[in-house]
């Protein structure tokens, strides 16, 4: 009989302080409450990868086959959100950020990477317009917006780099750069904030998870205890201030204590 292997990813809590994560090639979303007990909520016929859990109890998944489907966690279904844009077919979504004013920002994978430079990133509003920020992303992965909503972050994976797009008022884009040009593992993966406006970046194939003040400066790294495959990271606890990591080499979630406050658990309306 073969032994599962989980690659696990995309953590995320619920008001309740649940932590939710995604077992990619199974299908399955776990729920692990606050004393450590873990529940499969779900296994279905998908590839699940960035999870968010919305204000609302719902909870947002990025699937690499399926688009952008819900979980309701309660009746423990999975109904399709977004399969297409404009009648066209996704390359494979990675990861999804809620902006406070409902905006849901995604990043559209597929096998991208310097060779093929046509990784996108998409904003979905909440009247269902879909725009195209970004068409040129060497690999897009983890995705955040800076405090002030006013700046995006996102992983370009292959490019080892961290971009910045920045937002004119009417919500375009321009100017867009790289914020932080990182060397080594394989890449930039799930990325955070906390309140200080720190990133967080979990490097995989390092096994580390970097954390850089506003200006993009590396102040603090944390190593894996485990494998090197640091894919993603949420804030927890009473006070969240403990990153909470996937580490998908082994398949199991890391803790660290952050000495900074967490990013707020919750976005989106």
């Amino acid at each position: 009989m073969t032994e599962h292997h989980s690659v696990l990813e995309g953590p995320s809590f619920d008001q309740d302080g649940n932590l939710y994560c995604v077992d990619i090639p199974w299908g399955r979303i776990f729920r692990i409450d606050p004393k450590g007990n873990w529940d499969l909520v779900v296994e279905y016929e998908g590839e699940p990868n960035g999870l968010r859990v919305h204000r609302d109890g719902r909870i947002f998944v990025a699937d690499h086959r399926r688009g952008i489907v819900v979980v309701d966690p309660e009746k423990r279904t999975v109904k399709p959100y977004l399969e297409r844009v404009r009648l066209e077919h996704l390359k494979a979504v990675n990861d999804l950020y809620f902006a406070d004013n409902g905006d849901l920002y995604f990043t559209d994978q597929g096998l991208t990477g310097l060779h093929d430079p046509t990784g996108r990133v998409f904003r979905a509003r909440p009247n269902g317009q879909v725009d195209c920020l970004l068409d040129n992303v060497p690999s897009p992965n983890g995705l955040v917006l800076s405090l002030n909503e006013k700046v995006l972050f996102v992983a370009a994976t292959r490019g080892n780099a961290i971009w910045r797009v920045p937002f004119s008022d009417d919500g375009s884009v321009a100017k867009v750069g790289i914020f932080i040009q990182m060397t080594g593992g394989g890449g930039p993966d799930g990325i955070s904030m906390d309140e200080a406006g720190n990133l967080v970046v979990c490097q995989i194939g390092l096994g580390a998870v970097w954390l850089f003040n506003p200006q993009g400066e590396p102040i603090l790294r944390v190593d894996s205890c485990a494998g090197r495959h640091t894919t993603n990271i949420a804030f927890g606890g009473p006070d969240r201030k403990a990153a909470y990591v996937t580490e998908s080499e082994q398949g199991v979630i890391l803790k660290a204590e952050m000495p900074f406050a967490g990013k707020r658990m919750f976005s989106g309306v």
